[in-house]
C-alpha cells in the first residue's frame, strides 16, 4: 500500500456525542436552541470592546433539531440517517446533508465523536 494513500473515514460507523458545555432549550415552534458561550481571552476583548455577546443563539431548523435531538451517544451516524429517513422521506441527498451537518457542529465543538481524545 502506497504510504500517501490516505485511511478514509467511514462515518457511518461514527457516534456523535453533544458537548457537555453546549445547554439547549427548545422554542415555541418545537425547534432547539443551542446557547453558546464565548469563553477565553480572545472573546473577553470582543465582549468588552466589540459589544459580542457573551452567549450566543443558535436556532436550529427542523432537520438539525431532529439530529441534535436524535444524538443520545449510542447511536451512529447510520442509525441516525436511518431515522431521518424515516421522519423525513424523499428528502434530497439525507446523508451527505447529515454527515456535513456533523462536520460543521464538531469544527465548532458542538459535537465530538465517541472514542475520540478530546480533552
Amino acid at each position: 500500500m502506497p504510504k500517501n494513500k490516505k485511511k478514509s473515514k467511514n462515518y457511518m460507523d461514527f457516534i456523535p456525542v453533544r458537548n457537555k458545555d453546549i445547554e439547549y432549550s427548545i422554542n415555541d415552534d418545537g425547534k432547539a436552541v443551542l446557547l453558546i458561550e464565548w469563553k477565553g481571552f480572545y472573546y473577553k476583548i470582543a465582549q468588552k470592546f466589540f459589544n459580542r455577546p457573551r452567549v450566543s443563539d443558535i436556532d436550529l431548523d427542523e432537520y438539525g433539531t431532529f439530529v441534535w435531538l436524535a444524538i443520545d451517544d449510542n447511536k451512529t451516524v447510520y442509525d441516525i440517517s436511518l431515522e431521518m429517513e424515516q421522519k423525513f422521506p424523499g428528502m434530497e441527498k439525507s446523508l451527505s446533508r447529515l454527515i456535513k451537518f456533523l462536520e460543521i457542529m464538531k469544527d465548532n465543538n458542538i459535537i465530538h465523536w465517541k472514542g475520540e481524545n478530546n480533552v
